[in-house]
């Protein structure tokens, strides 16, 4: 049977959304395995990606165990075709107001994209369930940290530039997930045969994790 849900205590036990564009079918069947195994459970397919919606059907049918949702859906006819697909959650580089309050509607997870105090305020106000702060690569730490001291009741997501090194950091300052693509899936360790150095790299990135709150 397939997963139709998105579980938020699956997100809480790894808060990483493992973000994947333009892979193939070949690669997803054989990364998506290791994925699990190294402890996570919430995966973004980008609708630019060619075959996405086929691919968020076909995870939602054989991965129960997996939050299976729908990235770079940046309008409402975007929306549509990655609901119709199955996606249990949504995520978007904008703030669409219409998408996050459709979502809101249906009872959808949202991340929608959004960077400025006024955008990340704006989003959630219109319904969002967290804020993707992006892209947060060109603007570190110290400006997530800044923006949450007056948002401090908004939950943000902070996506690009989080990475091995400094996600601890991300959760100590109290963000309630990120997002990681290259810095999660390394394209040298994508191409086949490099399967350990993949899970070695996850769970790497997990034990980082979980190392914010055995110091905090």
């Amino acid at each position: 049977m397939s997963n139709t849900q998105f579980s938020q205590e699956r997100f809480q036990q790894a808060p990483v959304v493992g973000i994947l564009r333009g892979v193939d079918h070949e690669t997803l069947d054989r990364i998506i395995p290791i994925y699990i195994n190294a402890g996570f459970s919430t995966i973004e397919i980008t609708m630019n990606t060619e075959g996405a919606t086929e691919m968020i059907q076909k995870l939602c049918a054989e991965y129960p165990q997996l939050n299976v949702g729908a990235g770079t859906v940046c309008d409402m006819e975007g929306l549509n075709k990655a609901l119709e697909s199955g996606a249990q959650f949504i995520v978007t580089p904008v703030t669409n107001e219409e998408v996050i309050k459709k979502c809101k509607s249906l009872d959808i997870p949202v991340f929608p994209g959004a960077l400025t105090p006024t955008e990340i305020h704006k989003a959630w106000t219109a319904g969002a369930t967290a804020v993707k702060v992006f892209p947060s690569s060109q603007f570190g730490i110290g400006y997530i940290k800044d923006v949450m001291a007056p948002l401090n009741t908004i939950p943000l997501l902070p996506t690009g530039g989080v990475d091995l090194n400094n996600i601890a950091d991300f959760f100590q300052l109290g963000v309630v997930g990120v997002g990681m693509g290259s810095s999660l899936f390394p394209k040298q360790f994508m191409a086949k045969g490099y399967e350990q150095q993949l899970y070695d790299h996850l769970k790497a990135v997990k034990s980082a994790y979980e190392s914010a709150f055995q110091t905090a």
